[in-house]
């Protein structure tokens, strides 16, 4: 090939780059072995020039692992020094400030050589079950209390895996071969994404990435320029409060559109919280980056120079902007937020363009698992950890109805019954869409669903429960309806916390029903043979109908007179 490619080459070679990324992350889903994994696709996969700007992203991943994991490579770089990079090297981190926001999120580095030369580097994130400490959850009262902390180090020397960082994680973990496979996945999906870049570049006759890397960057960053450019010369102010811990709080931002850049500003947002839910700069840089990207230039990937011109500021120990030593555990709850609340204030610069807000954080909760204490249990019994991932309702967008229990902004998917009872002695003895949750409007907003949790016979547990919305559900947006609230208790009507670990009796359940997202226009103008559609399929019941769309009741009763004879519309 030429020493100058053209520029249709280059675009090949760019989408080949998207394709080279995107199979080292379904590397990692087929080979990791935590369901978070596997089952929810909460990861992240890049490729990097030797500067350590990202060129490429995978599809497969969440907005929160791969914008934070931009930044992280050059933390690599920087920690491990340049003299020290070696063929064969695997470097490992799990620092919630060089890293991406807590300790359960593991990240991988490998250098990437050919022809002898260090041309660039793969990197990888994955959430994990289990990093030891108190469990994933709420209630440390600092990182310390949160599990085993790896700092940036080498996994792997010239080949080599350093078989004392491995003795010290399995000594310190209640799931040490769950975790320590997944080490081995992470670093062989970045060995996956090496093979296919060197085919890439034995095929393209290229000696380095600085020509695609210098094509991909400054296009990238020309797209995105045009864009803001194109975007009125305004601020505005968004707000909204979280249910937090044990008191609300509260996130602010400033939103301030110049002729280069976007600028959100968190100041007046609430300090640091005692509980683990604070949130380190680098997380909430990628939720308010990822942002605005999805509202002004979705279709232009995500890479150092798209990324660029969406600039975060935040005081520190604010709830947005935790430094060391904060809990941070459950930092996903307030960065997840982040989206709504810049949306608030760039809604009032661009009106008509961003959704109601929605169930923001995701639903998870982990369970701790084991042998029943109040009498004898079964020799069959056993502890187990079981983390499962699911979602409430999207807010409703300008042009469509809100998504029925679908993970915004996180991305990840919701883990199926039979993969969450497979990976411990837990039963899921309910999971179906919670009718009448997504916000009344124009467009409705998105169901959230019901779910109810037990232990399999001869077992106890805790459940450390990560939900907010309870008291602050999804507010609608012009003149669209909130969405419904959270709720959490056992079944015999035991109420429960939102968030923290909590005990739960042998032979009880857990219910829950988690949030839907908010309306969006007058629920009066919404369309009645949509109306009809919601009520047929069992979205919303006839009161709503009624009440907040206006059907009458010889329409509704014809509706579901259909339903009963299979007419249904």
């Amino acid at each position: 090939m030429a020493k100058d490619p053209s520029n249709v080459a280059y675009q090949v070679m760019w989408n080949r780059l998207i394709s080279v990324v995107e199979e080292q992350a379904q590397a990692l889903v087929r080979t990791a072995f935590s369901t978070s994994v596997r089952e929810a696709g909460d990861l992240s996969a890049g490729v990097y020039d030797v500067h350590g700007q990202m060129l490429a992203q995978a599809v497969t991943g969440t907005p929160g692992h791969v914008n934070a994991m931009a930044d992280a490579v050059a933390h690599f770089i920087r920690r491990i020094g340049r003299d020290n990079i070696f063929e064969g090297d695997v470097y490992i981190t799990n620092d919630p400030w060089e890293g991406t926001g807590h300790l359960h999120d593991i990240t991988m580095v490998s250098p990437s050589f050919h022809s002898g030369s260090l041309i660039g580097f793969f990197a990888c994130t994955a959430h994990i079950v289990d990093i030891g400490g108190r469990g994933f959850g709420a209630d440390a009262a600092s990182v310390y209390e949160e599990g085993l902390y790896i700092p940036i180090m080498k996994f792997a020397s010239k080949g080599e895996v350093d078989e004392t960082l491995i003795r010290i994680v399995r000594g310190n973990v209640r799931e040490p071969d769950q975790l320590v496979g997944d080490m081995y996945a992470l670093a062989t999906c970045n060995e996956i994404g090496h093979r296919r870049l060197i085919d890439m570049m034995d095929e393209f006759d290229l000696v380095d990435l600085d020509g695609i890397g210098s094509f991909i960057l400054d296009n990238s960053r020309r797209a995105t320029l045009e864009r803001i450019a194109a975007l009125p010369r305004k601020a505005a102010t968004g707000e909204m409060t979280l249910d937090g811990f044990e008191k609300p709080i509260t996130l602010k931002v400033k939103v301030t559109v110049y002729e280069d850049r976007i600028v959100s500003d968190f100041t007046g947002s609430s300090a640091v919280d005692k509980k683990g839910i604070n949130c380190p700069l680098v997380y909430a840089k990628a939720y308010a980056c990822y942002a605005l990207k999805v509202a002004i230039a979705p279709e232009i990937p995500n890479n150092a120079a798209s990324l660029a011109p969406f600039e975060v500021e935040a005081p520190v120990d604010t709830i947005v902007n935790a430094v060391h030593p904060a809990p941070v555990a459950l930092r996903h709850i307030v960065g997840h937020f982040v989206p709504d609340t810049v949306f608030n204030a760039f809604d009032k610069i661009v009106p008509g363009l961003v959704p109601a807000e929605g169930a923001g954080c995701l639903c998870n909760f982990q369970v701790s698992l084991r042998p029943r204490t109040d009498a004898p249990a079964p020799t069959n019994a056993r502890r187990s950890e079981v983390l499962t991932f699911n979602s409430g309702g999207s807010g409703a967008r300008p042009e469509h109805d809100g998504l029925n229990a679908t993970a915004f902004p996180s991305g990840v998917m919701t883990m199926p019954v039979e993969a969450t009872e497979h990976a411990g002695p837990v039963i899921i003895w309910r999971k179906e869409l919670r009718p009448d949750s997504g916000g009344s409007g124009k467009q409705r907003g998105g169901l959230g669903q019901y779910m109810e949790v037990g232990a399999r016979e001869g077992h106890e547990f805790d459940i450390q429960a990560m939900f907010d919305r309870v008291n602050h559900p999804a507010r609608g947006r012009r003149g669209g309806m909130a969405g419904a609230p959270t709720t959490i208790a056992q079944d015999d009507g035991t109420a429960m916390n939102g968030k923290g670990k909590q005990f739960v009796p042998y032979g009880r359940k857990v219910m829950m029903a988690f949030p839907g997202g908010a309306g969006y226009g007058d629920p009066k103008d919404r369309p009645l043979d949509q109306v009809k559609r919601d009520l047929a399929r069992g979205y919303i019941s006839p009161e709503t109908a009624l009440n907040d769309y206006g059907l009458d009741a010889a329409e509704i009763a014809a509706v579901l007179v259909a339903v009963t004879k299979g007419e249904a519309p």
